[in-house]
C-alpha cells in the first residue's frame, strides 16, 4: 500500500474516532455527577499523574500502556477544551486552527521556503530558528515559556537549552567541569561557615552546574538520578530481605550490620 493513501485511510479512522470521543465527553459533562463537578482547577493534579504515568510508560517502551496513557492525557485535554466552551472563555475550533497556523509559522522552512534565506537542514538549525521566531512574535525573553510549575531539575535544562539556542553557551566541556569544580569550593566555604542561606544558594548553584554538566556530555540528568533511585531501591530490598532470612528486622541492625549486608548484595 501507498503511504499516501494509507495516512488518508488513517486520518479517517482518527478523525471518527475523536469525533466519537467528543460526543462521550458532551454527554458525561451533562449526565454524569462527577464528571459535571470537575473543574480546570480540580483536574489539574489528575492531569499530572496521567502525564508521569505517561512518562513511566514510555521510560519501560511498552507500547501497549503507552497507547493507554495517551488515551487518559487526550481524556483531559478534552476535558479542559469542554470547560473553557461552557464558560465561553475558549473555543475547540481556535484551539486547533490556532495550532496549525502556529507550527506552519515556525516551520517556514517547511511551509515558506521560498522565503528563507538560507536552509535549515539539521534539527539544531531548527531549534534555533524555532526560537528566533518566537522572539519576532512578541516574546520579551527566551525565557518567558519556561513554566513555573516544572520540577527544578526539568526546568533547570530546559533554560539551559533555550538561552543556548540564543548562543549562551560554554565553548568546551572542561569549562563546565572547572564551574562545577568552583560551585563546590563554594559551597564547602558555606558549609564551614553556618550560613544556612548561603548553603542553600551554593547547593542550587552546584545542582545548576552539574546538570549543565550533565547536558554537555549528552546524559539526561533525570534518567540518571532515576536510574540510581531504582538502583538502589533494589539493593535496599535485597538487604531487607537477608536480614528478614536472618530472622532480624532491618531497623534494629545497626548501621555497620546492615552496611555489611549491603556490601554482599552489591556483590552479587
Amino acid at each position: 500500500m501507498d503511504r499516501e493513501p494509507m495516512n488518508m485511510e488513517l486520518h479517517k479512522k482518527a478523525s471518527e474516532a475523536f469525533g466519537n470521543l467528543l460526543v462521550v465527553m458532551d454527554e458525561l459533562r451533562e449526565q454524569c455527577p462527577w464528571d459535571m463537578k470537575q473543574t480546570i482547577h480540580t483536574l489539574r493534579n489528575m492531569t499530572i499523574e496521567e502525564v508521569y504515568e505517561l512518562v513511566d510508560a514510555i521510560d519501560r517502551n511498552d507500547w501497549e500502556h503507552i497507547e493507554e496513557e495517551l488515551g487518559d492525557v487526550m481524556l483531559h485535554l478534552i476535558f479542559y477544551a469542554r470547560i473553557g466552551m461552557e464558560e465561553s472563555k475558549i473555543n475547540a475550533s481556535s484551539i486547533i486552527n490556532g495550532l496549525i497556523e502556529k507550527l506552519k509559522r515556525r516551520h517556514p522552512h517547511i511551509y515558506d521556503k521560498e522565503n528563507m534565506a538560507q536552509e535549515l537542514t539539521t534539527s539544531e538549525a531548527v531549534k534555533i530558528n524555532w526560537e528566533k521566531i518566537k522572539l519576532s512574535e512578541g516574546k520579551k525573553s527566551v525565557l518567558e515559556g519556561v513554566p513555573n510549575a516544572l520540577p527544578a531539575m526539568m526546568k533547570s535544562l530546559l533554560i539551559q537549552k533555550k538561552v543556548k539556542q540564543v548562543g549562551f553557551e560554554w565553548k568546551k566541556t572542561e569549562d563546565v567541569w572547572a564551574k562545577v569544580e568552583e560551585e563546590l569550593d563554594e559551597l564547602k566555604v558555606a558549609v564551614h561557615s553556618g550560613n544556612e542561606k548561603d548553603q542553600e544558594e551554593e547547593m542550587g548553584d552546584l545542582l545548576f552546574s552539574l546538570i549543565n554538566y550533565c547536558r554537555f556530555i549528552q546524559v539526561d540528568p533525570e534518567k540518571a538520578l532515576e536510574k540510581t533511585n531504582q538502583k538502589f531501591i533494589n539493593r535496599f530490598k535485597k538487604i531487607e530481605i537477608l536480614a528478614q532470612n536472618n530472622n532480624n528486622n532491618i531497623a534494629e541492625l545497626s548501621l555497620e550490620e546492615q552496611d555489611a549486608l549491603w556490601k554482599i548484595v552489591k556483590k552479587q
